[in-house]
C-alpha cells in the first residue's frame, strides 16, 4: 500500500482539470521554462488530493488541500504571493515552550494568523465539485490541462 498525489485545477466555472503532478512541482519549483499561459495573471482555485493505493487503484482518500494559486502575467506561479503564503503559514503555530501569562490574557495571535491564512489561502468546495474530484480518482476520467 502506497499513497499518490493528484492535482486538480478548478476553473472560473467550477470544471476541474486533472494536472500533471510533474509540471505542478516545475511550476511550485519556479522552473523557467514552465508555465501556464491560459491562467496568466490569474488567482486559480486548486485541490491536491493524496490517495492512499492498493495494488495499484485506489482505496481511500486520505486528504484535500484547498489552496489558490495566482500565476503572474506570463503564466508562472506568483513567486511574491507564495513567499507571503509560507510566511503567513509560519505564524499559524502556536508558540514554542511555556508561555508566560499575566492574569487572564491568553497569547492567540498564532489563531488570528490561522484565521487571516484560511480566508486568503484556502477555498470550500461545492458539494458538486468535491464529487467530481472522487468521481475522477475512482472511476470517470477529466481531461489533463
Amino acid at each position: 500500500m502506497g499513497t499518490s498525489l493528484k492535482i486538480f485545477l478548478i476553473n472560473h466555472d467550477d470544471t476541474i482539470q486533472a494536472f500533471p503532478r510533474a509540471r505542478y512541482e516545475r511550476l511550485l519549483r519556479g522552473d523557467p521554462g514552465e508555465r501556464v499561459p491560459e491562467f496568466a495573471g490569474q488567482r486559480i482555485r486548486c485541490a491536491v488530493v493524496v490517495v492512499e493505493m492498493g495494488h495499484h487503484r485506489p482505496i481511500a482518500i486520505s486528504r484535500i488541500v484547498y489552496s489558490f494559486l495566482r500565476f503572474d502575467a506570463s503564466g508562472r506561479i506568483d513567486i511574491e504571493e507564495r513567499e507571503r503564503e509560507t510566511r503567513m503559514a509560519l505564524e499559524v503555530a502556536p508558540p514554542a515552550g511555556p508561555q508566560k501569562r499575566s492574569g487572564p490574557v491568553i497569547d492567540a495571535r498564532h489563531l488570528f494568523a490561522k484565521r487571516r491564512y484560511e480566508h486568503e489561502f484556502r477555498w470550500h468546495p461545492t458539494a458538486e465539485i468535491k464529487a467530481a474530484i472522487v468521481d475522477h480518482i475512482f472511476g470517470r476520467e477529466i481531461t489533463p490541462v
